[in-house]
């Protein structure tokens, strides 16, 4: 028996979690995803899947806690046993003693009053002893950095910290398998590391296992041992160790549009120049060392992009004193035209916010002061719970700012109508549910078109051609909610973008644009963020992404405590490092790989992928 075959064998023998054979059909759907699915996972295994929007990672993970079918109605063939219980067979109540479940929206698990309640809550309904209860609950919230917060509501927690919660009800579960579906998407750098360390203490133990969902393979792949590669169509094509698999297969698994690590990816393009890179750097470190340790090819002809000096101070506040920081520098070629990014489209002034009220109120803004440039990409970045996500949308009138504190284009926010935003501002919320409102996804596209009354064959051929940018022409009649958590994401966006675009001058606003995306689509909305806004758009992003942040935005604004700690060039903000460690946040992986580069020493100044040598593959 060959090598793989025996690994396999003994897993299964010895298997949390044994999957068959697994094809799942969603009611209305006329094709499995996922078609064709068989893996198994040993106690102590942390199993990356992987896999392009719509290939069915996220129904196969509800399929493992018996969600599917139980509760979420769906044609079900193979088998699924996790214990030694069929899933077909046993209810998720009695599952949840074998298996515990973090979902892409947190939102969708959280039930109780109060951080401490929630996180007691599954151990209570196993009727476990109340001392129990409370030192499970103790454990888990201290694991996820929320003990001091236990008496708050979960309401008032930012999305991250919302994800924690989640994550440490299921850790309070005790479950021998615990499955994550992209647990960090909502999570600082910091918060990344802390659920990392918590999962490494896991499985530390052999005894329990991990399923993962995740496109930060950056993070994580210290802790992963295997990946699972699902295609287009919902079946498995590569299956072994994290390492060989993402090594061996790296071209292969980019043309199929999932995601790699950061220093994967540099490396693939300097191997289109002649550079040799092999094995294939998967972490910052290895990719630097590789570097110190090649010559450089001796037919290369292109040139790395210089370092660029500083094109302006950073502007700086601090938690004490908010600055005025007013944009205008310029970031290279990145940048718009000068005469269009001078003129400021967004004005903010003594912005303070608060969420809340009577001894619940907590001020969340404080005294925000900004410029944003007519045509610039801005990102917003910042630690968890630092306001990034109150001031963009105080920004784009979803929470009403104080009258006077932010006008857009020379109107009042606080006085200005839904309509009149909607018809200069789009906005994308970080849970795409949040803002379907039709029954179907054609309906949905077209529902702020024929809110302004457009013909309606304009509605129809508008709908239509976004349908086909977006890859959801194939889904034109599906409900938004049955979609994947990808398909969602791109929905959301083509429904702030198809109303914007009817502006001269239109304002895209979005929260995490890339969660729950595929490499592959990420890169095209970006790209697509990109045209628009060469074409005159402003675009606003809230991320935890930053080499996103680094590869698009010729703006940076870094938020912490509720006040802005600095604005500037986003090359010159990453120059910083102490001012981005200062903040809660990393350097984008590639500045990791490339600080200090001796031997090839112009890469030091690189922060792109784009700025590389080698073809984009």
């Amino acid at each position: 028996m060959a090598a793989p075959e025996r690994d396999a064998a003994e897993r299964t023998a010895s298997a949390l979690l044994t999957v068959r054979d697994l094809a799942i059909t969603h009611d209305g759907a006329d094709a499995a995803t996922p078609a064709s699915v068989t893996f198994a996972v040993a106690p102590g295994e942390v199993v990356l899947l992987l896999g392009p929007s719509g290939s069915g990672k996220s129904t196969l993970t509800l399929a493992l806690n018996g969600l599917i079918p139980h509760d979420l109605p769906a044609e079900v063939r193979g088998t699924v046993e996790v214990g030694g219980m069929a899933a077909s067979d046993s209810s998720v109540a009695e599952l949840s003693t074998r298996v515990a479940m973090v979902f892409q929206d947190p939102d969708a698990q959280l039930v109780t009053g109060t951080v401490l309640d929630e996180v007691a809550f599954g151990p209570e309904n196993l009727r476990m002893p109340v001392a129990e209860v409370l030192a499970r609950a103790e454990a888990a919230l201290r694991r996820v950095g929320l003990w001091e917060r236990r008496a708050d509501n979960p309401d008032r927690l930012s999305g991250g910290g919302r994800q924690r919660l989640a994550i440490a009800c299921a850790l309070a579960m005790g479950s021998p398998l615990l499955v994550l579906d992209e647990p960090t998407a909502n999570l600082d750098p910091a918060g990344v590391e802390e659920v990392y360390a918590a999962l490494a203490e896991i499985v530390a133990t052999g005894d329990r296992a991990v399923v993962l969902v995740e496109h930060n393979l950056d993070a994580a792949m210290d802790l992963v041992d295997r990946v699972v590669v699902l295609d287009q169509d919902g079946c498995i094509v590569a299956d072994g160790p994290a390492g060989a698999v993402l090594r061996e297969r790296a071209a292969e698994l980019h043309a199929l549009g999932v995601w790699l690590p950061v220093s994967a990816l540099a490396a693939l393009r300097l191997r289109a120049a002649g550079w040799r890179m092999h094995p294939l750097p998967l972490t910052p470190a290895e990719l630097h060392a590789a570097l110190e340790a090649e010559d450089a090819p001796a037919d290369e002809v292109r040139s790395i992009a210089p370092t660029s000096e500083p094109s302006a101070p950073i502007l700086r506040g601090s938690r004490d004193s908010p600055s005025v920081v007013r944009t205008g520098a310029h970031d290279g070629g990145r940048d718009a035209e000068p005469d269009r990014v001078g003129r400021p489209l967004i004005r903010v002034r003594g912005l303070t916010l608060a969420r809340g009220r009577g001894r619940g109120r907590t001020d969340v803004l404080h005294g925000i002061d900004l410029d944003i440039a007519r045509g610039s990409f801005t990102a917003i970045v910042g630690a968890n719970g630092a306001g990034k996500t109150s001031l963009i949308q105080a920004i784009a009138g979803v929470i009403a700012p104080p009258r006077g504190a932010v006008t857009l284009d020379g109107i009042d926010v606080g006085r200005a109508d839904v309509r009149t935003l909607a018809a200069r501002i789009g906005f994308v919320f970080q849970n795409p549910e949040h803002q379907f409102v039709a029954h179907t996804v054609f309906d949905e596209l077209a529902h702020g078109l024929r809110l302004r009354r457009l013909p309606t064959d304009e509605v129809r051929d508008r709908t239509e051609r976004m349908l086909r940018r977006f890859g959801l022409e194939g889904k034109r009649d599906a409900h938004p909610f049955h979609l994947s958590g990808g398909q969602k994401r791109r929905l959301s966006v083509g429904t702030a973008l198809i109303t914007a675009q009817l502006a001269s001058s239109p304002v895209l606003a979005l929260d995490e644009p890339t969660f729950g995306q595929d490499r592959a689509r990420a890169d095209e909305l970006l790209t697509l963020l990109d045209e628009l806004r060469s074409a005159g758009a402003t675009v606003l992003v809230v991320t935890h992404d930053m080499q996103l942040v680094t590869e698009h935005a010729d703006r940076t604004i870094v938020l912490g405590g509720g006040r802005v700690l600095a604005a500037g060039a986003t090359a010159d903000v990453f120059g910083d490092r102490a001012l981005i460690e200062a903040a809660g946040l990393r350097l984008p992986p590639l500045r990791r790989a490339l600080a200090g580069v001796t031997r090839h020493p112009r890469f030091a100044g690189v922060a792109r992928l784009a700025d590389l040598p080698g073809s984009s593959r």
